[in-house]
């Protein structure tokens, strides 16, 4: 087994909960934060698809499941800490924010970002999925075979 450290496991954590926030969610928590800084596009927020791909039992020969419309863009705010953003969807404010708060925690307002517009996001999508478990969880059906009486 081969060890080894990912430096870049914090940004990938934040920009997965970016990524998976509800409309509009990332945009309220930024505002109730902070601020917003000034920022100059590398490039605009552009709307297109991706492929979305599966396995079948999580272990088989990947497949194209189908194609999702995603928006991207980028920015750098005038410490010089540039801000990526990919979410899910048509909503190019959504992905400015989402690339505000990525730029924002690299710099020395991380903390603060990490308890006001992260912890809350994490907490909401954790419930959200806890929900969806429980939901689920309730139509569950258990199947059992009852012995015949032949042994």
């Amino acid at each position: 087994m081969k060890d080894f450290f990912d430096e870049h496991a914090d940004r990938k954590a934040w920009m997965s909960l970016l990524a998976k926030a509800p409309n509009g969610r990332v945009s309220a928590l930024l505002d109730g934060a902070i601020e917003r800084p000034a920022f100059t596009w590398l490039r605009a927020p552009e709307i297109g698809s991706a492929m979305v791909r599966g396995r079948a039992g999580a272990t088989g020969a990947p497949f194209n499941l189908g194609e999702i419309t995603v928006t991207r863009c980028a920015l750098t705010i005038e410490s010089g800490a540039v801000g990526h953003a990919y979410i899910q969807g048509r909503s190019k404010a959504d992905a400015e924010a989402a690339a505000l708060v990525d730029a924002l925690m690299q710099t020395d307002a991380a903390e603060m970002l990490r308890t006001n517009v992260l912890e809350p996001l994490r907490k909401e999508l954790e419930q959200a999925k806890a929900t969806r478990a429980a939901k689920a969880a309730a139509t569950k059906v258990e199947f059992f075979t009852m012995a015949r009486g032949e042994d």
